[in-house]
């Protein structure tokens, strides 16, 4: 028995300890909600609409309270009307009373003094209900001219801090564009980057396959097809005017040293001139013609 009775209790901990948990996290997610909505709202909030909404909430303020005057004032001549109806009836009532003492009927006289009686009571009630009614009037109009003012001023700072804020935030606008932090041109900056990037790759693009067909590893699909042979003859025939130039550079160096050196000891320009003839043999010695006809 103790012992069913010791899980019930730790059952019973464990539940709790459960709930606690649960009521922990719902209450940091209620939390966290609360705080990213209050932030979204922050952000979407502008303050020229919500004082545009406080000073509509005070007219209407102000128009429930001019109602009220106005009701009040209404009551009180309603009651005025009552009275007036009620002090001509007594006075009607005193003056029959009067005639019927004078014709010796003194029993109508009494009846009515008595209706009389019942009248000035009625007016009795309703000069105080007046009164309140009157003191009710004059407080609600002070209170509506209090308000009216407050509704004007809070009209003319509206209105200030309405025109102070649109100013603060075309100048913040106008600095963030100078600066370049606004997202407009940021957008700006990075289509420019964009567009340059592209620009030197297709430039890059372009030159690698211009190299290409200079080659010969691309042919051109509106010109003519390119031979395989054909372009290796075209490279050996310029390889073969290489050689023949060298050939010719390296005979005219051979047939200039002896010239320098007649020159030098018989001091006569005729030397150099019968010794010019050689330097044309290289030249005519092309052993490039048998490497054309191999090819």
């Amino acid at each position: 028995m103790i012992s069913a009775r010791s899980r019930g209790v730790v059952a019973a901990k464990k539940l709790m300890k459960g709930t606690a948990a649960r009521m922990g996290v719902m209450k940091r997610v209620s939390l966290v909600f609360k705080a990213k909505a209050n932030k979204a709202l922050d952000k979407m909030e502008d303050p020229r609409e919500t004082l545009d909404y406080s000073y509509q909430r005070q007219l209407e303020l102000l128009t429930k309270v001019r109602r009220g005057v106005a009701d009040v004032a209404t009551s009180r001549k309603r009651v005025e009307l009552q009275m007036n109806q009620l002090q001509q009836q007594a006075n009607k009532l005193e003056d029959q009373a009067r005639k019927a003492l004078g014709m010796g009927r003194e029993d109508l006289a009494r009846a009515a003094l008595e209706r009389k009686a019942s009248a000035q009571g009625q007016l009795n009630d309703l000069q105080v209900q007046y009164a309140q009614l009157q003191a009710e009037e004059e407080k609600l109009t002070v209170a509506s001219q209090r308000l009216q003012s407050k509704v004007d001023a809070f009209r003319t700072r509206k209105e200030t801090i309405k025109a102070t804020y649109t100013a603060a935030e075309a100048q913040t606008r106008i600095n963030e564009a100078f600066s370049g932090i606004s997202e407009e041109m940021g957008d700006v900056g990075m289509a420019i980057q964009r567009a340059e990037d592209k620009t030197a790759q297709m430039q890059a693009r372009a030159g690698a396959i211009d190299e290409l067909m200079a080659s010969g590893a691309l042919d051109d699909a509106i010109g003519p097809r390119r031979d395989d042979i054909q372009s290796e003859l075209d490279m050996m025939s310029a390889s073969s005017d290489v050689e023949s130039e060298l050939s010719r550079l390296k005979g005219e160096i051979t047939s200039g040293a002896p010239k320098q050196l007649e020159g030098g000891a018989n001091g006569n320009s005729q030397a150099p001139q019968g010794q010019a003839q050689p330097a044309s043999i290289p030249a005519a010695d092309r052993p490039a013609e048998p490497q054309d006809g191999e090819g």
